[in-house]
């Protein structure tokens, strides 16, 4: 099993907390699970924590600050992880997702946002908000595209998307928008950087109507499973719920069409929306 990842301190909030809460712990004499236990935390939780794959929160930094006789370190700190870019119900996953070794994702409605282009990522933004000013969906595509710079790293994480086929056949920002966007896709595919699969409207009912899903393996910590809703998120480490979830996942993969089939279905796509756009 991997030992614990070394994390730098200064790189972050999330790194600082969870570095010293490791020696502080350690120094302390105390396990993952004793440390957890009055929080009603278990272990592996604690561990995430000490990671840097989950974030603090207040009620939990109090609990270490008094139990590890931190003098309010844990609190002063954890006032720099409130701040983030992106919405509250998403914001521990995004931080989990750029930790991640694996992902595996599937989309029912909208292309992933690690795999949205700008313009993709604009219209999303402006049917979300359509009254917001053009500077604060300017920061929402920004940090949308920030955070797909985790596919800059040629082989980390490893990253495999189910796409249902009503990804494809949403007109989202018009045929011009939507070919870019599929030909981004397309283009990662081609230079091997992800896994896409189609999950088509022949397939029928599957395991994943019920909305998106999103599995995250680690090197060092547990796994998690984020469930995606309308304006909401659920961040799971429960080992019970996010194998079950890893179930449903490889189901849906069944489902699907093979990759190369699905490449074949999207650059089809792709093309009739580039036809269509050249026709205005």
């Amino acid at each position: 099993m991997p030992g614990p990842r070394k994390l730098d301190p200064s790189s972050s909030p999330r790194a600082l907390l969870g570095a010293e809460l490791r020696h502080r712990r350690e120094a302390a004499g105390l396990s993952q699970s004793e440390l957890g236990a009055p929080l009603f935390l278990s272990g592996s939780f604690i561990g995430q924590l000490e990671s840097g794959v989950r974030r603090m929160q207040m009620d939990q930094a109090e609990k270490f600050d008094e139990m590890l006789s931190a003098d309010g370190f844990f609190v002063r700190n954890c006032e720099a992880l409130k701040k983030s870019k992106y919405p509250d119900h998403f914001a521990e996953a995004a931080e989990a997702e750029a930790r991640a070794s694996t992902i595996k994702e599937y989309a029912p409605q909208l292309i992933p946002g690690l795999l949205q282009s700008e313009p993709y990522a604009r219209a999303v933004f402006r049917e979300y908000q359509p009254t917001a000013a053009t500077s604060v969906i300017d920061e929402l595509v920004s940090a949308r595209l920030d955070r797909a710079q985790i596919l800059a790293d040629p082989t980390q994480p490893m990253l495999w998307v189910v796409l249902d086929e009503a990804v494809l056949r949403r007109r989202v920002g018009g045929p011009e928008v939507m070919a870019g966007a599929l030909r981004h896709v397309t283009e990662l595919v081609q230079q091997r950087r992800i896994i896409v699969q189609v999950l088509p409207f022949s397939a029928g009912s599957h395991a994943a109507m019920g909305g998106g899903l999103k599995l995250m393996a680690f090197s060092d910590a547990p796994p998690l499973a984020y469930l995606d809703g309308l304006g909401s998120g659920q961040l799971l480490d429960d080992p019970s719920a996010v194998a079950a979830y890893g179930l449903t996942y490889d189901l849906v993969v069944a489902s699907a069409s093979s990759p190369a089939a699905s490449l074949a279905l999207i650059k089809s796509v792709a093309e009739d929306y580039e036809h269509e756009a050249e026709q205005f």
